[in-house]
């Protein structure tokens, strides 16, 4: 997985407005879009100083270049676009624009070699390269650099099978690609043809294009000892790249393999390449809880090698895997800097033809369309990377979560920049800018003091002159299933609704009777906002005070690397009405009880009924709220929350049709003859009832669970009772144990997040005791430990002692002191740090806790040859 970037010139743009008038340059200069960076010349290229650091050639200036991999021209993407109906052209010019749109200066792709060579390495002149060729001139002209990774040694199958392949990469697999004569041959081959590719869009040879900035030589190698093979490898490959006559820096993976990490120091190679998956990988479903410890630093094992200091480093690829929230890229960015990292690209940015379904990469999930919280919080990241100095230290999270312009927070869901020129946001916000009449670009999502918007699409706005506007909103994304389960083109996980909706602007100048334009293809909307609101569609439009001329701003002007009627957005997802909604593990006895679905495809004139019934006996219709067109939420009366079981339908009339969830069954639960049986339940229990934190039988889909850097691993297992249970169980040690293996680290783990269940009874956590988990324990000795996480990643611990029998283990909270927290699921590349800083707290403040983990330590008795294994049936607050 890895990807590139680069920046954007401006001669050509201000010759244009130089002869449209001296008006139109007086525009640009007070108008620079939100995407636009301080660039280098055209023609600039880059080089490494003697101090190790990459500087554009010219400006002297320290490159610090942030953005995505993308890879629409290869494998399943490829095929996926075919079988869509959708050319890659026409994706790749969609994806590129709104790359452009979110600050992207920066690109890399590792290149399905396996699908452009044959078995000698010999470039073969097919559509997969003239693709590559078509993306990378329009990467050239939105002005974003790349850096390519020429061997990827993947098969193009992923997530389908391979298909038929050509290349040398099928035939030699990774591990011995570094070592078979005739497949270092072939690699040598291919990189000097590569490099020697003529790019048939821009003219120039791959290794003459200044926008091509660097080389890494392959994509992930994995490498054993004896390490001559490794060195002489590497000498090689970069002996066949200079032998073209390039001159650039070349650069080589040095996290994929640590146990010859010596061989990779000591090659001729001018700096280094890492990974960042802190969240680990493909673990099913979406994580929940406060993951902003994973990424809150990045120490590298090597950074005091004098081999190391001196030269320079890229982050080819990062995530933060099955993770929607908005605020883990900015810290990932400040984390890089940290490092000394120069550049740093995004696995991988998802083709918006695709995105509705994520299935190009199942445990990765960005598009400014289809997730756009996440989407601006990595436009926020880029402005963490090119604003933080590099090596510039921070203090740990919580203590430092608001830095320099940024602020990320976790409880509001929300990353911002705020400078007096900038102002963009996650989530609704009600911070202030710092200077309204300086301000000059806005983007968001939500709501703030300058933007009021019920829809859930990005928005952004960047000023022409004063008092006039670019205004560009994007349709409402609305998540019908977990993006991160298994996925298929014939599912969709994100509908997208073209809703008309209020949108209420209080900028600077602007006044409360604006008028507004369209100016995007097919957008002929011309009205006044009254009030400082307008009711609008998707699109694009030009927004002015009152009085203030727009004529001259037209769809072909152009504006930073972008014209200002440019618009690019996926259609409206067809199909019936959706109601998506998860019911409470519990509800308390006696309190009003208030239930939130979300809801698709419904028409703000539809009504929507929560059924509500004690199981049979008192059954009550209750009209529900729509706080936003893609929500309803309705309050169950106390009267019906008496001790038993809730089971309620939502319904939606539309004109004379009733459909009932869950299912999406024609007619309604109150009438006589409905038939299906589906309804959501959750029991209705007295206070001090136990609330179950976990249970083996019915959580499988929302805990992570499995080995720690390969000491160990999960299953599910009966127990004597006939109960289900999780059973934890160290591996076999190995013979040659990996790079950073910690003998005394936990070999397994359990972490559920229970946040959403204590929520509900929120008002009770002051009467929970302790905490009753329900286990046994086999084989050798081993420590078991508990741990209990709050919203702020504060981690409180209690060591207990399991019997041999499955039994009740009484932990009273007063027990949990507080303690490290182990990072879990445990981040990738393995030499990344196993816990978090202690805290100093004094007692655990149960109404704040949102996660627990249950960790299996290693072997006690020395020469055992029995593992330990622990089997977990419940763990419940009493």
């Amino acid at each position: 997985m890895s990807d590139l970037i680069r920046v954007v010139p401006g001669d050509a743009r201000r010759w244009s407005l130089v002869l449209a008038g001296f008006g139109w340059l007086l525009v640009l200069l007070i108008s620079l879009p939100a995407f636009a960076q301080k660039a280098p010349p055209k023609t600039a290229d880059v080089y490494v100083d003697a101090a190790g650091v990459l500087r554009w050639q010219g400006s002297k200036q320290e490159v610090a270049l942030f953005g995505v991999n993308y890879t629409t021209p290869f494998a399943h993407s490829y095929r996926a676009h075919r079988r869509l109906g959708v050319t890659p052209e026409q994706g790749i010019d969609q994806d590129v624009y709104h790359l452009s749109r979110l600050g992207i200066d920066a690109f890399r792709v590792h290149v399905w070699d396996v699908e452009i060579t044959d078995t000698l390495g010999n470039v073969l002149e097919n559509e997969h390269l003239r693709l590559l060729d078509y993306l990378l001139q329009r990467l050239k002209q939105r002005g974003i650099k790349t850096v390519l990774t020429p061997i990827a040694y993947w098969g193009n199958g992923y997530p389908e099978p391979d298909t038929a392949q050509t290349g040398f990469s099928a035939v030699y697999p990774k591990g011995r690609a570094y070592n078979n004569p005739r497949a270092v041959k072939a690699q040598e081959n291919y990189l000097r043809q590569f490099l020697n590719h003529r790019n048939q869009y821009t003219g120039l040879l791959n290794r003459e294009d200044p926008d091509i900035i660097a080389y890494e030589v392959c994509n992930e190698p994995h490498y054993r000892q004896p390490e001559a093979e490794v060195s002489e490898f590497v000498q090689r490959m970069v002996a066949a790249m200079r032998s073209t006559g390039y001159k650039k820096p070349i650069f080589y993976n040095l996290a994929e393999s640590p146990a010859v990490a010596n061989a990779i120091l000591s090659s001729p190679v001018q700096g280094f390449t890492f990974q960042w998956y802190p969240s680990a990988l493909v673990n099913g479903h979406t994580l929940r809880g406060n993951l902003l410890p994973l990424v809150e630093k990045y120490p590298i094992p090597y950074a005091t090698d004098p081999r190391f200091a001196g030269k320079p480093r890229l982050v080819y690829e990062f995530e933060s895997a099955d993770i929607l929230q908005p605020v883990m890229y900015p810290l990932m960015a400040r984390s890089f800097r940290a490092a000394g990292m120069q550049w740093a690209t995004q696995f991988a940015y998802d083709p918006l033809a695709l995105a509705y379904a994520n299935t190009e990469y199942q445990t990765h999930y960005l598009n400014l369309a289809y997730t756009p919280a996440k989407a601006i919080s990595l436009l926020i990241a880029g402005k963490v990377f090119r604003q933080v100095k590099r090596n510039q230290q921070f203090a740990s999270y919580p203590q430092d979560s608001t830095f320099g312009n940024f602020r990320v927070s976790y409880r509001n869901s929300l990353s911002e920049l705020n400078t007096p020129e900038e102002f963009y946001y996650t989530s609704t916000t009600t911070t202030t800018p710092r200077k309204p009449a300086a301000l000059r670009r806005v983007a968001g999502t939500g709501s703030s003091p300058l933007v009021q918007y019920q829809g859930t699409g990005a928005y952004f706005l960047d000023q022409l002159a004063s008092g006039v506007w670019r205004l560009e909103v994007m349709p409402d994304a609305i998540q019908v299933r977990d993006p991160f389960a298994k996925t298929s083109l014939r599912q969709t996980v994100t509908r997208i609704a073209w809703n008309t909706q209020p949108l209420r602007l209080a900028l600077h100048g602007l006044g409360a009777d604006f008028t507004v334009r369209g100016l995007n293809e097919g957008n002929t909307f011309q009205g006044q906002a009254n009030g400082g609101m307008a009711a609008l569609r998707p699109g694009v439009y030009v927004v002015a005070a009152r009085g203030k001329s727009t004529a001259a701003y037209t769809a072909q002007t152009q504006l930073g690397s972008i014209k200002l009627g440019e618009f690019v957005a996926p259609a409206a997802t067809p199909g019936p009405v959706q109601v998506m909604h998860a019911a409470p593990a519990q509800l308390p006895v006696g309190q009003p009880a208030l239930l939130q679905v979300t809801i698709a495809g419904a028409e703000p004139t539809d009504s929507v009924l929560l059924i509500a019934q004690h199981f049979y006996g008192r059954t009550r219709t209750i009209p529900m709220r729509r706080p936003t067109l893609t929500t309803a939420e309705a309050t169950v009366p106390a009267e019906l929350l008496y001790p038993g079981l809730l089971r309620y339908w939502v319904v939606v009339k539309q004109n004379q049709q009733t459909t009932t969830f869950p299912g999406g069954f024609a007619g309604s639960p109150r009438d006589w003859d409905y038939a299906p049986q589906d309804h959501w339940e959750a029991p209705i229990v007295p206070a001090g009832a136990p609330l179950p934190l976990f249970e083996a039988a019915h959580d499988q889909q929302r805990v992570e669970t499995g080995g720690i850097n390969g000491s160990g691993w999960t299953d599910y297992v009966t127990t004597g009772s006939g109960r289900l249970a999780l059973r934890l169980l160290q591996a076999p040690t190995p013979a040659s144990p990996p790079a950073f293996f910690d003998p005394a680290a936990p070999v397994a783990f359990l972490r559920a997040y229970f946040g959403d269940r204590l929520a509900v009874r929120a008002s009770e956590a002051g009467n929970f005791r302790e905490l009753v988990l329900r286990a046994r324990r086999g084989g050798a000795a081993g420590p078991v430990r508990l741990v209990l996480t709050t919203r702020d990643a504060v981690a409180y611990a209690a060591e207990v002692a399991v019997g041999a029998d499955t039994q009740e283990i009484r932990v009273p909270l007063t027990a949990f002191r507080p303690a490290q927290q182990v990072l879990l699921p445990r981040p990738y590349p393995s030499f990344l740090p196993m816990n978090a800083p202690g805290n100093t707290g004094s007692s655990l403040p149960l109404a704040q806790a949102e996660v627990l983990q249950i960790l299996l330590g290693p072997a006690t008795t020395s020469g055992s040859t029995e593992r330990p294994y622990l089997d977990v049936e419940s763990v419940e607050l009493r």
